[in-house]
């Protein structure tokens, strides 16, 4: 009885600390993105940018990552945005995290960052400092359009350092905390794909973007 005890203890330890996910190149499928494993700050990052000759946003520009099938509970990454050479006035270094991918990534969900925005003097584009959607058919423009402030906020980032992501996903909802804050900078309660969808995750940049990302860790519930 006591081993059994301290087994389940020990389950119980290892499922909240969570999985830390493997990004080695081997582990990971760029989709319409162009992927290499370099160091940064000392440390092994997956540095990531959108394929130049796809100009349409919102879109599977990701890389899909082979051994994790999620549905419920935390991901939490680090990320660091840049704006490449080629990057345009309107480019805001779109960073985030794709979620319940399917087979063929004809569809996901989304959450991802604009660290551009997080200091701007312009409020409104303050308020678009965090954005979800959900592909194909929910991108940011329809959501924008159709329920103004639902699916966007705000929280103090910036371009070129290291910002902790973490979504926590139950069901129907997502919520998305930053840099270790408390509550979090946005809650999603109608994830467009349902309750009952599993997939894969994706490290997502989408244009204008030098994207890096390290340190995966996954909680499943």
């Amino acid at each position: 009885m006591k081993s059994l005890i301290s087994f389940l203890i020990i389950g119980i330890s290892i499922n909240a600390l969570g999985q830390q996910v493997n990004l080695s190149a081997p582990n990971l499928l760029p989709n319409q993105v162009y992927m290499s494993s370099e160091k940064l700050d000392g440390k092994k990052v997956i540095k990531v940018i959108k394929d130049s000759t796809l100009e349409a946003v919102d879109e599977a520009t990701f890389v899909k990552i082979k051994d994790v099938d999620f549905k419920d509970g935390i991901i939490e990454v680090m990320v660091l945005s840049r704006l490449h050479a080629k990057a345009r006035p309107s480019d805001r270094g779109f960073i985030g995290i794709a979620y319940r991918i399917n087979a063929d990534n004809s569809k996901f969900e989304c959450m991802y960052i604009r660290p551009t925005n997080g200091r701007a003097d312009d409020q409104i584009r303050r308020n678009h400092s965090i954005q979800y959607f959900s592909f194909p058919d929910f991108k940011f423009t329809r959501l924008r359009k159709e329920s103004p402030e639902m699916y966007e906020s705000y929280t103090d980032m910036g371009l070129n350092e290291w910002i902790k992501i973490k979504i926590e996903v139950k069901g129907k909802q997502a919520k998305l905390f930053l840099n270790g804050n408390k509550q979090p900078s946005l809650v999603v309660n109608d994830l467009k794909m349902g309750a009952d969808v599993s997939g894969a995750l994706g490290l997502f940049v989408d244009v204008g973007t030098e994207g890096y990302f390290r340190d995966l860790k996954v909680t499943k519930w």
